[in-house]
């Protein structure tokens, strides 16, 4: 209606009008002269080298002299003292438990220097996340767990303009489109590739518009983005703080090392050839870094003095101008310059910092831990939803009290830069894992108590977390139990599942009363040795499950019988009318793929190979570690077979070596090859570390190229040895050319496409034509030299080294409809389904299925968030989870009639209606750039 146009209207100019105001805060810059920008901070690790409690209470300091509540006490008592000083905070996670220990005084203190732009927010986000290892709807969660504490305790003068990445190892473009799409202003980040940013600063394009997404029209997804100068640290020689060395500003003649005309002359030479690089006449210099300002009197005094005295030597004919300030304020000013900027399209990964130095180790490292937090993803998305579905009685029900928010929480802090990527110390990644189980168990308190609303049953419920080593001692032990399947996906699924049993023969019907085929294979020896005496089931128990959307069905099992299982077979899969999968008599590897509907067949083998880690050459002393993949050779060497084969569930088990197995699964009417592999405990008694692959060798003619997903949202192009925006000198030609995948990668010709879907985050590359492969694990020896001081050797639980199960889903099809395959089975493993179980039969009075929707969503829709936001309001977030153009069926635009009871948020973070998402304007660039 005109009306509410008129009203959309109003807002949008209530918002520029808010925009300009908080800008007004921006101190004064000299047109003619070069403006340099200092923009005081602190980057402080929501943990890395000490646990984030370590951290914000300072303690363990023998570790690392670090304490976060003291920065923020000290920095605070500095701005008051001076309204021209500026500070930036980054990690809401920090900030909030500080705010929360201060008090009615102090909070309004800060307030006050909120509201007068003294004290700017940038980013956000509970942490700053990781941009290879993280899943697009965590970072959104983080994002907005911060971004809420933010506005609800400073409204609008709270809300950050201007994203803030100055640590992370790489860039990825689905992260950048994210920022634009929730109204930042522009995107900073400190680390880019050491020959990309040689070239940028020759030819001044240190700043950019990132065009962060193939599929959203220009310029939803466009951002202004600038790459720092010295990292994020201050110019050399100008770090005032009390863990630096550097001289401070020693302005009194009569005294001994008087030393003004030294340092004003050296900074404004810094100035000046910084300025060289950048097209306008402001730049922006980082005074601050790792866990800096605990004293901030020193900074700031010192800085007092250099904005005196270089600022004092335009009388002398100086055009320099030194301010304090913010991104935000740096940004306005690039904006009024009206300058046009070179265009931005892929991402920034890999990232290397010298000839041998490739961050594209972590993609995998810690895979234990990857695989947790993206359970623990699963979980909360589930958790949210049952707390909207159950009601009060899901916080506070006949199983006690529970809640989403320590599990909201415990994975908001699993996204930091430092942790989900594997790249802390070994304390520090198990007090991750700690916090994500105090999650786990809150969660199921309430999940417990909502399914008892919706089901009617008050029977407890049981969470068997080890199912994949087959362990569960309810169906180990019991005669007769049920089985709960939640959904949280918009959509109907169908999921196998393997129980631990001690019987052979079982009944399973499902909600209905209908018997469920199932079928009973004995436990593998790897499961065995990896579950040790933990359970004693001697089979698992197979069968297919259905779910509806939004809810969930029941089945029920009863023993028959215990007799000796039907023993193994020939190894020959084949699925109902879909695939087959063919293997090599004489080695039992995998040799072929055939996709039965569409007539495609396929060349294909895979094996298991290691990569023995470099320790330094005469090339270079760089060794492999956390972060750093560095091969001391390019070839990798082969593991020792052997086959174990076992039909009765279609399935075919490979023993590669003592440490490495397999199980290749075809489930009836799957259109998809499962892949269990286990690897570990990796052996490093020859004195090499190893970073173990699975390859995929295949007659498909990839020339080259691959594709990898970007936070598992959009898919990105790869090619070997090449970047598109520079002239790459590769001098590493395996960890050069390995990038992060999060649910998918591909290889294709102009017939086939072979997709691999994983369900954590990992490194892939396309060494060889036809080729895909895939680390796995990783257990190393030397420290990497970037920090963590200590190699990535995990112990596991026994302490003779980590053992890692995982699976990987292979699917064969023409590409043009390769993507209505792989978008729902990467769905399906981020969002999976929800077992809880319980002792006996149900009660005739349970409600043995429900579903909260009246029929399934669109296939091109998915249901992204279904959360409480408070007591009366909840927060839906429905996204189009298809790319322009790479499905025929389901790119096209989808329009929903939903009909909902509840209020609800629109915009990405759930803050603001899209409409007073204001931007700044700094989105011309030059089309010239790609010519």
């Amino acid at each position: 209606s005109v009306a509410a146009t008129e009203r959309r209207l109003a807002l949008l100019l209530l918002s520029a009008e808010l925009a300009s105001l908080l800008l007004t805060s921006c101190p004064a810059t000299k047109p003619s002269m070069l403006n340099v920008h200092l923009v005081p901070h602190t980057h402080d690790d929501v943990g890395w080298l000490k646990t984030v409690d370590q951290y914000f209470y300072g303690g363990r300091n023998y570790i690392q002299h670090a304490g976060v509540q003291y920065i923020l006490d000290s920095v605070v008592a500095e701005l008051q003292k001076d309204p021209a000083r500026r500070f930036i905070y980054v990690e809401t996670a920090f900030f909030f438990r500080w705010w929360s220990q201060q008090s009615r005084s102090t909070r309004n203190i800060v307030t006050q220097l909120v509201q007068e732009g003294c004290l700017e927010f940038v980013n956000g986000g509970w942490c700053m996340s990781d941009e290879a290892s993280t899943h697009y709807s965590s970072v959104i969660d983080q994002m907005t767990l911060g971004l809420r504490f933010l506005n609800d305790t400073f409204g609008e003068c709270g809300r950050p303009r201007v994203a803030w990445h100055i640590d992370p190892f790489g860039h990825a473009r689905e992260h950048a489109s994210i920022f634009a799409q929730m109204g930042y202003d522009g995107f900073f980040f400190g680390r880019l590739d050491y020959q990309d940013k040689d070239r940028r600063m020759k030819t001044k394009e240190m700043e950019m518009v990132w065009r962060a997404s193939a599929s959203l029209n220009p310029p939803t997804a466009d951002l202004f983005t600038g790459v720092l100068p010295n990292g994020y640290n201050p110019p050399p020689g100008f770090c005032w703080d009390q863990s630096c060395s550097d001289d401070p500003v020693q302005d009194d003649p009569a005294l001994e090392d008087y030393n003004v005309d030294d340092l004003v002359s050296r900074f404004i030479s810094i100035s000046k050839a910084q300025a060289a690089l950048y097209k306008t006449n402001h730049i922006v210099m980082t005074m601050g870094s790792d866990f800096q300002y605990e004293n901030a009197n020193p900074w700031y005094k010192n800085m007092d003095k250099l904005i005196h005295y270089v600022n004092a030597q335009q009388a002398n004919g100086s055009q320099v101008n030194v301010l304090y300030s913010t991104p935000s304020c740096y940004l306005q000013e690039l904006n009024l310059a009206n300058q046009t900027w070179p265009l931005k399209s892929d991402d920034f990964f890999p990232y290397a910092d010298g000839p041998h130095d490739f961050w594209t180790g972590y993609f995998t490292s810690r895979p234990a831990l990857k695989r947790y937090e993206r359970l623990s993803n699963s979980l909360l998305q589930t958790c949210n939803q049952l707390e909207v579905l159950g009601g009060p009685k899901s916080r506070s029900g006949p199983f006690g009290k529970g809640d989403s928010d320590t599990m909201k929480r415990a994975m908001a802090v699993a996204q930091h830069h430092d942790a989900v990527s594997g790249t802390e110390k070994q304390h520090v990644a198990d007090d991750y894992a700690k916090r994500l189980a105090e999650g786990w168990a809150h969660c199921q308190v309430l999940v417990s108590n909502s399914l008892s609303v919706l089901s009617g049953s008050e029977v407890p419920r049981v969470f068997c977390e080890n199912l994949n080593i087959s362990v569960c001692p309810l169906t180990e032990g019991s005669k007769m139990f049920s089985m709960n399947v939640y959904n949280p996906l918009a959509r109907p699924v169908s999921w196998s599942v393997h129980l631990p049993v001690n019987g052979t023969s079982y009944n399973v019907t499902d909600s209905s009363g209908n018997v469920v085929d199932s079928q009973v294979l004995p436990v593998s020896k790897p499961t065995q040795y990896i579950r040790r005496g933990r359970g004693y089931a001697k089979y698992e128990l197979v069968f297919q499950v259905q779910a509806p959307p939004l809810g969930f069905s029941t089945y029920s099992i009863t023993l028959l019988k215990t007799d000796r299982p039907r023993g193994p077979s020939a190894p020959t899969l084949s699925g109902r009318a879909y695939l087959k999968v063919t293997f090599d008599p004489n080695t039992g590897l995998l040799s072929g793929l055939t996709n039965l509907e569409t007539q495609q067949s396929v060349q294909l083998t895979q094996n298991f190979y290691w990569y023995n880690a470099s320790v330094g050459n005469a090339e270079s002393s760089q060794t492999s570690g956390a972060y750093i993949f560095r091969p001391n050779s390019s070839t990798p060497s082969n593991t020792v077979l052997c086959v174990c084969q076992n039909s009765v569930v279609q399935e075919v088990r490979q023993q590669f070596s003592p440490w490495v197995s397999q199980v290749v699964r075809l489930y009836e009417g799957s259109r998809e090859l499962e892949l269990e592999w286990t690897v570990g405990p990796v052996p490093v008694e020859d004195g090499f570390g190893k970073e173990v692959i699975t390859r995929f060798d295949s007659n498909i003619s990839s020339a080259g190229y691959f594709y990898s997903d970007s936070n598992g949202r959009e898919v990105l192009e790869r090619r070997k040895d090449y970047r598109p925006t520079w002239d790459l000198t590769q001098t590493e030609p395996i960890a050069g050319n390995y990038y992060p995948i999060n649910s998918r990668a591909f290889i294709k010709d102009g017939k086939a496409q072979l997709t691999v879907v994983t369900e954590r985050s990992q490194g892939v590359s396309s060494i060889y034509n036809g080729s895909l492969e895939i680390m796995l694990h990783r257990r190393l020896l030397r420290d990497d030299y970037r920090g963590v001081g200590e190699p990535l050797s995990e112990p596991g639980e026994f302490g003779n080294g980590l053992v890692v199960r995982g699976r990987l889903l292979l699917t064969l099809t023409p590409p043009e409809t390769a993507a209505d395959s792989h978008r729902p089975l990467a769905q399906g493993l981020v969002l999976q389904p929800l077992l809880s179980f319980q002792e006996g039969a149900p009660k005739p009075t349970s409600k043995l299925e429900f579903s909260a929707l009246q029929a399934a969503l669109p296939p091109a829709v998915h249901l992204l968030t279904l959360s409480q936001w408070d007591s009366e309001s909840v927060l839906l977030r429905l996204e189009h989870q298809y790319e322009s153009g790479e499905s025929k069926a389901f790119s096209q635009p989808v329009t929903l009639n939903l009909q909902v009871h509840t209020h609800t948020h629109s915009a990405v973070t759930a803050l603001l209606p899209c409409c007073l998402l204001y931007r700044l304007s700094l989105l011309c660039f030059d089309c010239s750039f790609f010519s």
